[in-house]
C-alpha cells in the first residue's frame, strides 16, 4: 500500500497536520492535546483500514483479470454493491466475460480452420493421385484409343478439381462475411430455369426428365445469382442420385407466410442416419455412391440461410428425395 506515491504524499501530509494539531492542542491545555492525539489515531486507523480494504478489492480484480488472460477456468462474479470500485468491478467483469467469449470463439475458429485444411488436402489428394496414375499409364501406353480415353478421364479430374477449388473459395468468402447479397424481387421460374440450364444436355444424355411446375407470377426477394447457384448444387445432387432414366420435379407454393420451392427426384433417397448430416461440410453420404466432395449442399445451405431462407431434405413418401427451400415473406437479407 505504501509503495503508492499518492499514499506516501497523503501520509506525509497527514503526519504534518497531526503534528501541528497535537502541538497546538497541548499549547492550549493538556486535555486538548490528548484529544488531538486520540482523534489523529482514530482517523489514521480508519484511513488505513479503509484503504487496505480497497487495495484487497483491487488485488482481487487484478487476480481475476490475470486468471482470464491466462485462460483459467474460474470466473469471478462481483457482489451487488454500490460505489466507485463496485462500478469498476462490474465493468471489468463484463470486459473479462467478453474477452473469454472472444478467446473461445477464436479457439473454435482455429480448430475449424485446421480441420477444414485437413479435409481440403484430403479432397484434393484423391483426384491428384488419380491424375498422376493416369499420366504414368499414358506415358507407358502405345494404344492411341486407350491414351485418348485416359486423357479424357484426366480432363474430367481437372474439371472436378476446378469445381472443388472454386466452391471452397466461395465458401471461404461466405465464411469471412465479404459477400454482399443483393435484394431484388425476382421470378422463381426464372431462377429455376437459369439453375437448370447447365444440366439440360447431361440430363438428355442420361435420359433424365426435368419438370418445372412453377407459376410465372411467383416472385421472391433474394440474390438471384447466388440462389440459382444454390439450386444448381441441389440439382447436381439429384442427378447423381437419380441416375439414368430418372426424373426430377420442381414445384412451388406461395402463401401469405412464405414461398416454398420443392425439388423431388426419383432416386433411392437417403439413409435415415444420413439425414442430420446432409448439409454438413465435407460430409459424403454412402447411400447414393456418388463421387461428390461434400461441398455442394454445404454451400447451398450457407447461401440460402445467409439470405434469410431455410433448406431441408428428407425422403419422399412415394420414393426418392425431396429438398425444400423456404423464404419467409418477412425475409430481410443479411
Amino acid at each position: 500500500m505504501f509503495r503508492n506515491r499518492e499514499i506516501k504524499k497523503f501520509a506525509a501530509l497527514f503526519a504534518i497536520i497531526t503534528a501541528i494539531s497535537i502541538t497546538a492542542g497541548f499549547a492550549i491545555n493538556f486535555a486538548a492535546g490528548v484529544l488531538s492525539v486520540i482523534s489523529a489515531t482514530v482517523y489514521g486507523v480508519a484511513f488505513f483500514v479503509f484503504t487496505n480494504i480497497r487495495y484487497k478489492i483491487i488485488a482481487q480484480l487484478s487476480d481475476h483479470i490475470d486468471t482470464v488472460l491466462h485462460g483459467g477456468g474460474h470466473l469471478y462474479i462481483s457482489k451487488a454493491r454500490e460505489g466507485e470500485l463496485s462500478i469498476l468491478e462490474s465493468e471489468i467483469t463484463k470486459m473479462t466475460i467478453c474477452i473469454r467469449e472472444q478467446n473461445n470463439a477464436l479457439k473454435r475458429e482455429k480448430e475449424h480452420l485446421a480441420s477444414s485444411l485437413a479435409d481440403i488436402a484430403h479432397q484434393l489428394r484423391t483426384p491428384l493421385t488419380s491424375a498422376s496414375i493416369i499420366l504414368s499409364l499414358v506415358e507407358k501406353g502405345t494404344d492411341d484409343s486407350r491414351q485418348k480415353n485416359l486423357v479424357r478421364e484426366m480432363e474430367e479430374l481437372f474439371v472436378q478439381m476446378d469445381w472443388l477449388i472454386t466452391s471452397l473459395l466461395k465458401l471461404s468468402r461466405l465464411d469471412a462475411g465479404i459477400v454482399i447479397f443483393k435484394k431484388e424481387q425476382t421470378c422463381v421460374n426464372s431462377i429455376l430455369k437459369t439453375a437448370a440450364r447447365p444440366f439440360l444436355i447431361p440430363m438428355e444424355l442420361h435420359n433424365i426428365s426435368l419438370e418445372i411446375c412453377v407459376p410465372a407470377d411467383i416472385k421472391i426477394w433474394c440474390d438471384a445469382g447466388w440462389l440459382s447457384e444454390a439450386v444448381q448444387n441441389i440439382l447436381k445432387n439429384c442427378m447423381e442420385s437419380t441416375g439414368d432414366s430418372g426424373s426430377i420435379k420442381i414445384g412451388c407454393e406461395d402463401n401469405p407466410l412464405y414461398t416454398e420451392i420443392t425439388i423431388h427426384d426419383s432416386g433411392k433417397g437417403f439413409k435415415k442416419e444420413e439425414l442430420p448430416y446432409l448439409f454438413d461440410r465435407f460430409y459424403k453420404g454412402g447411400s447414393q455412391g456418388s463421387p461428390g466432395y461434400g461441398i455442394g449442399l454445404a454451400l447451398c445451405r450457407t447461401v440460402i440461410t445467409r439470405q434469410g431462407g431455410t433448406v431441408t431434405a428428407k425422403n419422399h413418401p412415394r420414393g426418392g428425395a425431396v429438398f425444400t427451400i423456404r423464404f419467409p415473406k418477412s425475409n430481410i437479407l443479411i
